[in-house]
């Protein structure tokens, strides 16, 4: 187990490396300049070509990439443009705010989704499930700012339940916390119920029609045992996957909710960051979403071994 993780771990470097040139020269590709953002429409051109010699703007762009690859392998991200804060110091800041929205929002979809895909492969022509298959055709349809805008909108604005922006810290205060998380881990999660409900819906129907299946219901077991202890670990595995891609979705795909929900998680950083053209908030901050898209999916891959006994002995 621990050489195949540390063995996936090594297959990712290549990976990262890729990945670090891309989105190098996909930033390069934004319209704009970032001396022209930090010196104002009105600067002089001098003032904007010293600003691009400061920054190492005026370099090739080889060297500005090597320049940058290996301040990252130091653990240096740079500093920001505008407000000369270490960058690594803005995304530790964001990041506990962007981890608690992720977890808020996979409980949503692991409660939602896997209650409603147990449910629908237990009893499929029962008409809840029917609802169900109803309920996630409508929660992948539906955009998820268009989503976030109605809870906004009902819950907030016309009732009053809950705020409509914020966020405080879970340790600072748990119970005003969980109100300001509740909305936006909704927002995210009911997207990602509805795939894991039709994904565990079918690998769990398939794994009801086994042999062992059969045989352990002819052994008189009760029928919560047999879905729990024989058919549902056995369907886990590809379910593991759908939810450690949704969790690095969770990870990195939180922008607009972020935006509508005033969240201060790193996808608002980045967003600021494309406004006002900080190339080295927006390579930083998009490399720690892959890195953690990486690893969860190393992390999935280990749990295949922790959920069948084939995996791990294979």
């Amino acid at each position: 187990m621990v050489s195949y993780v540390a063995t996936r771990l090594l297959h990712a470097i290549p990976v990262l490396f890729l990945v670090s040139v891309a989105i190098f020269l996909f930033v390069r590709m934004i319209p704009g300049d970032p001396a022209v953002s930090i010196a104002g429409m009105n600067a002089r051109p001098e003032q904007v070509e010293l600003l691009r010699k400061q920054y190492g703007l005026d370099r090739p762009v080889v060297v500005q990439y090597t320049t940058w690859l290996g301040r990252i392998l130091r653990g240096d991200f740079g500093q920001a443009y505008t407000s000369q804060r270490p960058i690594s110091d803005l995304i530790l800041q964001r990041l506990p705010a962007t981890i608690e929205l992720a977890i808020g929002a996979m409980v949503v979809t692991i409660l939602i989704g896997g209650a409603g895909g147990i449910f629908a492969a237990v009893r499929p022509y029962h008409p809840v499930s029917r609802l169900i298959g109803l309920f996630n055709a409508l929660a992948i349809a539906t955009p998820s700012f268009w989503l976030g805008i109605l809870l906004l909108l009902l819950f907030a604005v016309r009732w009053g339940w809950l705020p409509p922006s914020g966020y405080i810290g879970f340790t600072e205060q748990p119970l005003q916390s969980l109100k300001f998380l509740l909305l936006p881990s909704i927002t995210l999660g009911l997207n990602g119920s509805a795939v894991l409900a039709r994904f565990l819906s079918a690998s769990l129907a398939e794994t009801l029609h086994a042999d062992y299946v059969r045989t352990a219901h002819a052994k008189g077991l009760r029928e919560r045992t047999v879905i729990v202890k024989h058919a549902l670990r056995n369907a886990l595995p590809p379910v593991i996957t759908i939810l450690a891609i949704q969790f690095g979705y969770l990870l990195g795909g939180a922008v607009i909710t972020e935006a509508i929900f005033g969240w201060p998680g790193l996808g608002r950083l980045m967003l600021d960051a494309i406004k006002a053209r900080e190339y080295l908030i927006i390579q930083g901050t998009m490399l720690v979403f892959v890195t953690a898209f990486i690893v969860v999916n190393v992390a999935a891959d280990a749990c295949y071994a922790l959920v069948n006994s084939r995996i791990r002995n294979g």
